[in-house]
């Protein structure tokens, strides 16, 4: 199971991210008990994680960026990173290194299909209360499950399902609905948001997910540091 480590960035500071709700969120340092810090560079030196997923939640927001400190972290672990691609020319803003993850929230369909072919992508499925958050109507007209079987048909790395109306809540899981997510992919999956502890880990990988993103578990002490490390 891989336990990716969560870095939202905003205003240049790790932030703790809870149900989706961007302009209430506050730096980690004040919730976690596994860091002093909220810089980036600075959590990563204390939690030396193998694997991160970078937010850029000031590019999602449309209202500046955090790619210097993107670029820098991507020089000391695996990285994944959404920094809202919604056209072409956002394909190139990050080393070759880094995975881009495409979110239905900012990506159209077509741009996916046009990046899987060049570019080492993951498809992110933004949901609220499993609703797909998407621009594009190609998109937003799909349950989730309807999403993943149409991305079968192209080459990722991966798929994320990501719960935004769950991240921060450690509200567990929703066994049946990943139960069927799991059947119906063909792509490593990846599960954001929820997951409240180990034994959350163990029930992912039965029902055939690849790994988890990690960060109020982590925070909160339910999961060890060890998991991402």
């Amino acid at each position: 199971m891989r336990c990716i480590f969560v870095l939202d960035i905003l205003n240049g500071a790790v932030v703790h991210a809870v149900r989706g709700e961007r302009s209430h969120y506050e730096p980690i340092e004040g919730f976690s008990r596994i860091v002093s810090s909220s810089e980036p560079l600075g959590i990563l030196q204390e939690i030396c994680p193998k694997e991160v997923y970078i937010a850029d939640l000031d590019l999602l927001m449309g209202r500046g960026d955090n790619l210097a400190a993107i670029k820098q972290i991507s020089s000391r672990a695996k990285t994944m990173a959404d920094t809202g691609i919604s056209r072409a020319s956002d394909l190139d803003r990050l080393p070759a290194s880094v995975s881009l993850v495409l979110g239905t929230e900012t990506a159209s369909l077509q741009l996916m299909q046009a990046a899987a072919r060049e570019y080492r992508i993951i498809v992110s499925i933004d949901m609220m209360k499993r609703k797909v958050l998407a621009r594009d109507p190609q998109l937003a007209g799909q349950t989730p499950l309807q999403l993943l079987r149409m991305l079968n048909g192209l080459t990722l790395e991966g798929v994320i399902l990501l719960e935004l109306d769950r991240v921060g809540t450690s509200a567990g899981l929703d066994v049946p609905f990943l139960k069927e997510a799991g059947s119906a992919a063909e792509h490593p999956l990846i599960l954001g948001g929820g997951v409240k502890d180990e034994e959350d880990l163990l029930v992912l990988e039965e029902n055939g997910f690849s790994g988890a993103l990690l960060a109020t578990a982590l925070h909160n002490g339910r999961i060890p540091v060890a998991r991402v490390q």
